[in-house]
């Protein structure tokens, strides 16, 4: 959609105003646009596998792989210790309630509301999780907190955009389902 690309230029815009001060930073800034890029990519191809599949498969075979990729690369790079697995039953027990509870329950209902939203949407609220994370850490840490205004400025437009997604989401929606009446 033209509106969620000129909405996803405006977020761009805003990261390059968070980050134009930090040049120092530079690959750390490639490193998490890079990121948000291949998460985005992971997204749309999961958005169009969701009106094939069930979601606990996609997430089932996303996962196995993502465990399989890892360990082949632990493998190769002579990493795989065997001292890195638990060798209690209260480390397995949490263990199993972080990876079913809290990995894999919220994947497979990430996957399951892209028959709903699309993957923009979906993406874009992801990706705010570290603006929302600096900005209770304004709350929490007051005046110990240390980003400049224009971060807020930027965060505030960013924060715009998603609620400007979500009204014209909204809109179009409605306007969608009065045709189909």
């Amino acid at each position: 959609m033209l509106y969620e690309f000129l909405l996803g230029l405006i977020v761009i815009g805003a990261i390059a105003m968070i980050f134009a001060l930090r040049i120092e930073y530079k690959w750390g800034i490639i490193t998490a646009l890079t990121s948000a890029f291949l998460s985005a990519l992971f997204s749309v191809i999961n958005g169009k596998l969701t009106h094939k599949y069930e979601s606990e498969l996609i997430t089932f075979y996303e996962l196995s792989g993502g465990w399989l990729a890892l360990t082949i690369l632990f493998v190769f790079l002579g990493e795989l210790n065997f001292s890195l697995f638990p060798n209690t039953t209260s480390d397995w027990v949490y263990l199993l309630i972080l990876g079913s509870v809290c990995t894999a329950y919220p994947f497979i209902e990430s996957v399951r509301v892209m028959r709903l939203l699309s993957p923009f949407t979906v993406m874009l609220s992801i990706n705010l999780e570290p603006v929302y994370g600096i900005i209770l850490a304004y709350f929490f840490l007051g005046d110990d907190e240390k980003m400049s205004p224009t971060f807020y400025s930027a965060a505030l437009l960013i924060i715009a955009v998603l609620f400007t997604n979500a009204y014209i989401t909204k809109r179009r929606n409605k306007g969608l389902a009065k045709a189909n009446s």
